[in-house]
């Protein structure tokens, strides 16, 4: 008798959450060590590699390689990981393509409490040699990504994680295994985390 082949979806793993959040940090450890996945797309990564001391001045060719070799890991069906503030509407077209290319998506959101605190940590990492983002733009993304989250991203993943990014250990908060998407939103708008 013939063996048959199982096959494995290829899996798009998503790490969001405001700037300052850790998802680089949280990325280089899970990716590797837990998902086993080794192709990390992150645009201040690559912009880093453009300019190493001005990476700002590199972002939008960053954003345009980054783009590049999305599709290319798509088309190819290969298991990729994509890191983002998902303060926009950008990677919901790509999203709903991987979904129809058979793709599941695992998503990880790294929670911070408000734009003030996402600041702080920002601030933090320019201390400790990184890269800075204006606080301006800080402010004005934090309830876009909260609403976009809420109302888009959590809705595409085939699996999700909401974890408390404050401390270090980062703490689960939730997942798909435990509550509903509008459940988690009660939860949130409530105050309860």
């Amino acid at each position: 008798m013939a063996k048959t082949a199982t096959v494995t979806r290829p899996t798009l793993f998503l790490i969001g959450g405001p700037n300052g959040s850790g998802k680089t940090t949280f990325a280089k450890e899970y990716l590797p060590n837990e998902a086993n996945c080794l192709r990390f797309l992150n645009s201040d990564e690559i912009a880093r590699g453009i300019s190493p001391f001005d990476s700002s001045a590199g972002q939008l060719q960053a954003g345009r390689i980054l783009l590049k070799n999305l599709k290319s890991h798509l088309l190819k069906r290969q298991s990729f990981a994509l890191e983002s503030t998902l303060s926009g509407k950008t990677y919901l077209k790509y999203l709903n393509e991987a979904k129809r290319l058979g793709y599941q998506i695992e998503f990880h959101f790294l929670w911070l409490p408000s734009a003030e605190e996402s600041y702080q940590r920002v601030q933090q990492r320019v201390i400790e040699g990184g890269h800075d983002v204006p606080k301006k733009d800080i402010y004005r993304r934090y309830p876009r990504i909260m609403q976009l989250v809420f109302d888009h991203y959590l809705k595409l993943a085939d699996h999700w994680y909401f974890w408390n990014a404050e401390k270090y250990p980062l703490e689960i908060i939730n997942s798909h295994v435990n509550v509903s998407i509008d459940q988690l939103k009660r939860d949130h708008d409530s105050g309860k985390f």
